[in-house]
């Protein structure tokens, strides 16, 4: 008897039973992996958050972030004293999100998986991912009047520019001791833009609007500027834009500058295709190892089932849910004083989710016309979305940091 007892001790059983919010952990978990796997939404992504999360809440494991900060955000512990004390989880954690390396690396990689070929072809398209910030300035002042501090808004308002490194970021400068969920929701959300975009365009588009197909608009309105040589313009386009960001709005630098780096090394070819391959492979994929796992283990039973956190989840679905209507609106508004239409898609991807959120975009726009293949064009609205947030972000920081 004594060794059963001893056994059921050493199980996780006793902990399980004493804290039944665990079994919500693994349930959110669960969940995760599901979409991920089954649904395929963003499983780079939420296939390490979900593990992370079961990681996190196994009694005994030791695998969860915790607070090794003092209440003003000062770390007081080596990284050696912190891997010793708290595992190789916390190790990841503080010395590469905590420091804010991973946001800028991540961005790295996603220049150079870019092509920012459509964004060239159509320039005046790129406005709509601008429109789409809407969400963030909107839910930063809901946030302030529900009672959050001006910094904590801002870091939940970001979740609205759909883009996880942005809002990790951000929250770093801001309000670091919101991470853990901000990060989570922004994640989250960007998973779940199979969901949320036809949710948000069901409410908001007529069967008319959702059928405008844009090639035939360009036929009929055609376009009366054309870039000749593509491979110059790709070229130029990252430095002069890194360039004009950095001088404009110099914290959005470590994103916008980054982004614009691999997206160069990509464009440049054979030159520089050992750096390219560096960028979009291996950096890459370590970087979102990483930092999927090490955002999962910050969502413990005890620091993600609480008010403030849900409050969180809540206003960041806002943000995305307002951002996503804001791009729509205004390609309504557009299309009152304009004789070439545009399908208000187009203004539903300004969001940072690349490329998901076009692919999207386009499946919607092919289900009411089989020949309205409008991935192109959303990709112009899409990838200035992503430029669009980190600019924004930088306002933020700029202002309040």
């Amino acid at each position: 008897m004594n060794i059963l007892e001893r056994l059921y001790e050493m199980t996780a059983l006793n902990s399980i039973i004493a804290e039944p919010q665990i079994l919500i952990m693994f349930g959110i978990g669960f969940l995760f992996l599901y979409l991920g796997i089954k649904k395929q939404y963003e499983p780079l992504l939420l296939v390490p958050i979900a593990f992370g999360i079961l990681l996190a809440n196994f009694p005994g494991g030791e695998m969860g972030v915790v607070q090794a900060t003092d209440e003003n955000g000062i770390m007081h512990k080596t990284l050696l004293e912190i891997a010793h004390d708290h595992g190789i989880m916390n190790l990841i954690y503080y010395a590469l999100i905590k420091t804010g390396i991973l946001p800028p690396i991540i961005f790295m990689g996603v220049g150079a998986l870019t092509d920012f070929g459509p964004l060239l072809r159509n320039l005046r398209l790129a406005i709509f991912g601008a429109s789409a910030q809407i969400g963030i300035f909107s839910v930063l002042v809901v946030a302030v009047l529900l009672g959050f501090t001006i910094e904590e808004a801002a870091s939940l308002g970001i979740i609205g520019g759909a883009d996880g490194p942005t809002a990790i970021f951000t929250t770093i400068k801001l309000a670091p001791h919101l991470l853990g969920p901000i990060a989570i929701a922004a994640y989250s959300y960007m998973a779940l833009v199979p969901v949320i975009i036809p949710l948000v365009v069901r409410g908001l588009c007529s069967r008319k609007e959702l059928m405008i197909n844009m090639k035939d608009q360009e036929k009929k309105f055609p376009s009366k500027t054309e870039i000749k040589n593509m491979r110059v313009a790709k070229i130029i386009f990252p430095i002069a834009v890194g360039t004009l960001v950095g001088i404009i709005v110099p914290s959005s630098v470590p994103l916008v500058g980054m982004l614009m780096f691999g997206n160069l090394i990509k464009e440049i070819g054979a030159n520089t295709s050992r750096l390219y391959d560096a960028a979009s492979g291996a950096i890459m994929n370590s970087a979102t190892i990483f930092l999927g796992l090490a955002v999962g283990a910050t969502m413990t039973a005890e620091a993600f089932l609480d008010w403030k956190t849900i409050g969180i989840v809540v206003g960041g679905f806002l943000a995305f849910a307002l951002s996503i209507a804001g791009g729509i609106c205004f390609v309504k508004i557009f299309n009152l004083f304009t004789k070439k239409k545009i399908n208000p898609l187009i203004g539903a991807t300004g969001l940072s989710a690349v490329p998901m959120a076009s692919r999207v975009a386009n499946d919607i726009a092919v289900k009411y016309d089989p020949r309205n293949h409008l991935l192109q064009y959303a990709m112009s609205s899409n990838i200035s979305g992503v430029i669009g947030s980190a600019v924004a972000a930088g306002v933020l920081i700029s202002f309040l940091g």
